[in-house]
């Protein structure tokens, strides 16, 4: 193996000479929020997204995303069912399963437009 002044080594494969990179791997598995955020960099930006992958700042970015979408999506709920309170759950359950489903996709719309296209 060779190196050069930047500390990288290299393997002899055949004849040529491959450098030995390797990225951390995370520890944590992403949730929804931070995949999302990953696809869309991976397809719309990618120029910012390999430079993230290449100097480490990817998966630290995505965990923050991952992290401030979960309390933005808990957030906005609770304002959303305090502006439109459901139906009672056990009279009218099929009402109220539909009420916090369109909640949830209102605010699943705030968030992926904040935070995952932006």
């Amino acid at each position: 193996m060779n190196t050069n002044s930047r500390n990288v080594t290299y393997s002899t494969i055949g004849d040529y000479q491959l450098p030995n990179l390797t990225l951390n791997q995370p520890r944590k598995p992403l949730g929804k929020y931070g995949r999302l955020r990953r696809t869309y960099l991976k397809d719309h930006r990618p120029v910012l997204y390999n430079t993230m992958l290449l100097n480490g700042s990817l998966y630290p970015h995505l965990m923050e995303v991952e992290q401030t979408a979960e309390s933005r999506m808990q957030q906005t709920m609770e304002q959303l069912l305090a502006q439109n309170p459901a139906p009672d759950k056990e009279s009218r359950q099929m009402e109220w399963v539909q009420h916090m489903n369109s909640l949830k996709a209102q605010a699943e719309e705030l968030v992926m437009t904040e935070l995952i296209y932006n």
